[in-house]
């Protein structure tokens, strides 16, 4: 019985957002990487259109050149379409991982991560892991390197060229030496250093208490202060309302880094801040994940969800929303839309609850907002593998750029170059009504259904396509993608057979048979009964 009535619960949420009045596709995606691991955190898109992107790397082959010997700070540079066009590799012997990267206004871009590297382009490091911050070219060579940190482990998972034509970086400090003048005990503590454009430091600050505090998220606000998020177990010194175990914490800062409010968010599970923007209004949206069902949380699906929250400019909560499913689902992006909603970013492990497609293993999520949290459209996008979006942001055009990780070999994923972590790059068009689609898909049937052999599924074109059929079971496993280049205007049939290539016989169950063409999809249910 409990089986049945979730098959019913999937069918259901399929049908309802399969036949919602938004949707985007996807206008070209690109693996990039070797036959190494290759983890993608950060993109931008560009002033000549193209987009920046960073991570790390440790592949010697493929798309890349110059490792140093183990990861390395991967920046790759892509035209509009996708290509290639140059890429770097930066670091030293020991591990180096870049997290965030911005285009600056003299053209060239400035990238923050960590190393624990003291050699290679690594003049010098304090001790564990430092902040590792990058001034490019606009070709990709280096303008200047330099660390900052404490004996101890320090991480940057942020930076953001500031109006004075300087930095400010946030992440974590584990230490109160070096550079680091303050530290509150514990693991780590939240730590923004603000440097000039020359990479010197000017100033830095800590937050925390006894507990472990880490920044994931800034943004210079229109005050010319700063905006930071991330999480916090402390319940001491700096942080007040914990609400049980960690909360995303948000702190308010003036120019200078001196704390203006801080504020704890969540319930007594874990709950986690990974993006933060200030929206027009003058407040602030919060992305992040928790599995909380209590205290500021309501709505949790099961295990940790997509949580979103908006902040008026005080830092009260003026809405909050849980997104996902039964299963694990992240976000780690998101930024205010032209049209006064949100689009997020993360990767979903769910196959119910908001959750209407699942590949297989985790996907990239892509769930774009109202101005009020309300879900307008979502979309799954991976492989049979995991697939996790790390960053996204709104393009010029109106559509959005996503990059994080991939080892799919199948899917929407082509291209991987080792059955390993790749840096993915996905580029969709922008948000849609469906009925601007000018019905370029109808008179999508199946017969017989429910079938014991074979299904004819039946379609017509209002114009020549390019069509995929694609066939998953109720896990989101893919059992069918055929792919039909170039079909002519008018009626089409594709017929399935119950045996799958290896000449298997498919159990008996609900499938869910999806045609894609570029403007859109329709999705539809058969029985397999024998």
């Amino acid at each position: 019985m409990k089986k049945t009535l979730l098959v019913f619960l999937f069918i259901t949420s399929c049908s309802f957002y399969c036949s919602a009045q938004l949707a985007t596709f996807m206008e070209w995606q690109k693996s990039l990487g070797g036959r190494g691991d290759d983890e993608a955190y950060s993109i931008k898109q560009t002033s000549d259109g193209g987009y920046i992107v960073a991570g790390a790397s440790a592949s010697d082959s493929g798309d890349v050149t110059g490792n140093h010997g183990s990861y390395d700070y991967w920046v790759a540079k892509l035209s509009n379409s996708g290509a290639l066009i140059w890429q770097v590799s930066l670091g030293g012997s020991s591990i180096n991982k870049a997290t965030s990267i911005q285009q600056t206004s003299d053209g060239g871009y400035i990238v923050a991560g960590y190393t624990g590297s003291e050699n290679g382009e690594v003049s010098y490091y304090h001790g564990g892991y430092d902040f590792w911050v990058v001034k490019l070219t606009g070709t990709g060579t280096i303008s200047w390197a330099k660390p900052f940190g404490s004996v101890r482990n320090d991480y940057a998972y942020a930076i953001q060229q500031t109006l004075d034509g300087g930095y400010i970086v946030a992440g974590e400090s584990g230490a109160g030496t070096g550079q680091v003048t303050k530290y509150y005990g514990g693991p780590g503590d939240m730590w923004i250093a603000k440097i000039d454009d020359d990479g010197d430091l000017i100033w830095q600050q800590s937050y925390g208490g006894t507990g472990e505090d880490a920044a994931y998220s800034i943004q210079q606000t229109t005050d010319k202060g700063y905006i930071i998020a991330g999480f916090s177990n402390s319940t001491d010194s700096e942080v007040t309302g914990n609400h049980g175990s960690r909360d995303m914490w948000v702190v308010k800062a003036d120019s200078l880094g001196n704390l203006q409010w801080e504020k704890s968010y969540g319930g007594s599970g874990d709950d986690y801040a990974q993006s933060v923007q200030q929206t027009l209004d003058g407040g602030y949206i919060v992305a992040g994940y928790t599995n909380s069902t209590d205290s500021d949380i309501t709505g949790n699906h099961g295990l940790d969800d997509y949580w979103v929250v908006k902040l008026d400019t005080s830092g009260n909560i003026s809405w909050q929303k849980t997104l996902g499913g039964s299963g694990a689902d992240e976000a780690y992006s998101i930024q205010q839309t032209n049209d006064g909603g949100y689009i997020v970013a993360g990767g979903s492990h769910s196959l119910d609850g908001d959750i209407t497609l699942n590949h297989g293993d985790y996907d990239y999520w892509i769930v774009k907002l109202d101005a009020t949290g309300n879900i307008q459209m979502e979309k799954s996008l991976g492989g049979s593998g995991v697939d996790n979006a790390q960053s996204l942001q709104q393009t010029s055009d109106g559509g959005f750029i996503v990059t994080g990780t991939s080892n799919s070999i199948d899917g929407d994923v082509i291209g991987n170059h080792n059955n390993t972590n790749d840096f993915w790059v996905v580029k969709l068009s922008a948000v849609i009504g469906i009925e601007e689609k000018n019905n370029p898909l109808s008179e999508f049937q199946i017969s017989p259904n429910p079938t014991s052999q074979s299904a004819t599924i039946s379609f017509s074109l209002s114009q020549s396509e390019n069509v995929s059929v694609k066939i998953y079971d109720v896990t989101g496993r893919q059992i069918t993608n055929r792919y039909l280049p170039n079909l002519n205007q008018g009626m089409h049939n594709f017929t399935w057979s119950v045996n799958d290539n290896s000449g298997n016989s498919v159990d008996n169950g609900i499938y869910l048979v999806t045609v894609e063409i570029p403007m859109g999809s329709e999705t539809k249910r058969v029985a397999v009964l024998k």
